[in-house]
């Protein structure tokens, strides 16, 4: 059992994304290592782009901030390293944009982003029709990696879809039956951001992807607080919080203690949905 399938063994899970580099990479690490130790289940490690498509102001602005401080995917996959010493365990995804990782190299990108630690890969401007490159590149890396036999495989560390409202029957049963680790539902149309209400008939639209799936089902888009993400829980496998995550703890002055109380209330709301 890899580690995300060793995750869903708690649902529904609490994934929180945070960007490496924001306000600064020392404190990312602090507060994604606070994150992993005070109730998250599952990290979505942000690697930050200049231009952000699927992202809101929030998002945009602390990524940008890190690449103003210098934050490169190298430094990113170093700081995953890092993390993985200290003892995180939990699996740590890697969000980001399809661009850097091109640029880097798509192979040795994966390749040494799985060495690092990394558990899976979330890519918002990689459509799944045309991920055959990345998904080439990850089946490369299935015998000996510089010696030692890691094993890595598309199934342990997957490339996750991501479906959304707007997606057709037709493409949401293809993109359903293939996938591996689990399922991005994406509750909005739109840019990532906190919202005042839940998406109306996301239900509906949770049930219709299961028809064609027995991988878990994670929403986000639009989650702000731990009663909405309770809500979600109650419908989904796992609640992801990205905007509300990275402005509560970018805008503390103490963004690691902020850190620690934010996952512990998350985590908290989600234990106390009836089973």
């Amino acid at each position: 059992m890899n580690r995300i399938e060793n995750a869903f063994k708690n649902k529904p899970i609490f994934m929180p994304y945070f960007p490496l580099g924001y306000p600064d990479l020392d404190t990312s690490i602090d507060v994604i290592e606070a994150l992993a130790k005070n109730g998250a289940d599952l990290i979505e490690v942000g690697l930050s782009f200049s231009d952000p498509l699927a992202d809101g102001p929030v998002i945009q602005h602390a990524t940008q901030i890190a690449l103003e401080k210098g934050i490169t995917v190298k430094k990113s996959l170093e700081a995953v390293k890092e993390l993985r010493n200290r003892g995180v365990d939990i699996p740590l995804i890697l969000m980001g944009y399809y661009n850097p990782m091109l640029a880097y190299g798509l192979e040795k990108f994966v390749r040494d982003a799985i060495e690092a630690g990394a558990d899976g890969f979330i890519i918002p401007d990689l459509p799944m029709e045309e991920a055959d490159e990345f998904q080439s590149a990850l089946g490369k890396l299935g015998g000996r990696v510089d010696g030692d036999d890691l094993s890595p495989s598309y199934r342990d560390h997957p490339l996750i879809p991501m479906l959304a409202p707007t997606s057709s029957p037709e493409r949401m049963e293809m993109i359903a039956r293939d996938a591996k680790g689990f399922i991005y539902l994406v509750s909005v149309t739109g840019i990532t951001g906190e919202r005042k209400s839940l998406a109306e008939g996301l239900g509906k639209l949770i049930a219709q992807v299961r028809e064609h799936t027995s991988a878990p089902v994670c929403v986000g888009f639009g989650i702000g607080t731990p009663e909405q993400a309770k809500e979600v829980g109650k419908m989904a496998d796992g609640v992801i919080v990205g905007t509300a995550c990275v402005r509560t703890i970018g805008g503390s002055e103490k963004p690691v203690e902020t850190a620690k109380q934010f996952a512990a209330e998350f985590r908290s709301a989600l234990n106390h949905i009836p089973k």
